[in-house]
């Protein structure tokens, strides 16, 4: 039993080979592509089944970037979670993705452990937010900017990054995290990641 399916998308060989192997030793399936319209093709042909699955994309590539995947995605009514790949140079092109509703963005060269950490991170807020899991009630009473700003904290974010992807000050996002986790009654960010994944 596989733990999810993922979509990998990068046009460096190497890279993707060495994730891909990365990540089936973790225990996932993986679907590898070398470009935005090889996975949109492929997708399409196969159309997914009912088990998890997350895009991994790089945001520079030929013929479809990360960012005109996520918005032919977006046109197509796909609502896999995303999790970008990008240069350090990319971070401003990274944000705007997050902005746009991506999962994450890691900067490359990352340790495997935080790939595996952002993908089940991505697949079990996906699951969260589907409602597949009955939930926990207490994230009822977050207000909509709260809840966005859990979803960054939880994805690991400062609150730099934060505040630059929802367009706030540091100060503002500092508010939203204090009040977000009073609400939940949490004290610490591993007590924060049990109740955002539902094991609170």
């Amino acid at each position: 039993m596989t733990e999810a399916r993922i979509y990998l998308i990068d046009d460096n060989d190497g890279f993707r080979d060495s994730t891909a192997w990365l990540l089936e030793t973790a225990g996932f399936e993986v679907l590898a592509y070398p470009s935005g319209p090889a996975f949109l093709d492929a997708f399409a042909g196969e159309r997914q089944g009912g088990g998890a699955q997350c895009i991994v994309c790089d945001i520079r590539m030929p013929l479809m970037s990360g960012l005109q995947l996520q918005e032919e995605l977006r046109r197509r009514g796909i609502g896999l979670p995303l999790v970008f790949v990008t240069a350090h140079g990319d971070v401003p092109l990274a944000v705007e993705a997050m902005r746009k509703g991506a999962s994450n963005f890691l900067e490359k060269p990352f340790n495997d452990e935080t790939l595996i950490d952002a993908l089940r991170t991505a697949i079990a807020n996906a699951r969260q937010h589907a409602g597949a899991d009955a939930g926990d009630d207490r994230l009822s009473r977050l207000s909509p900017r709260e809840r966005q700003v859990m979803d960054l904290v939880v994805a690991s974010k400062p609150n730099k990054i934060i505040a630059d992807v929802l367009g706030i000050s540091v100060k503002t996002v500092e508010l939203h995290r204090s009040n977000m986790m009073n609400k939940l009654g949490v004290r610490s960010l591993p007590e924060l990641m049990k109740v955002a994944l539902g094991h609170g």
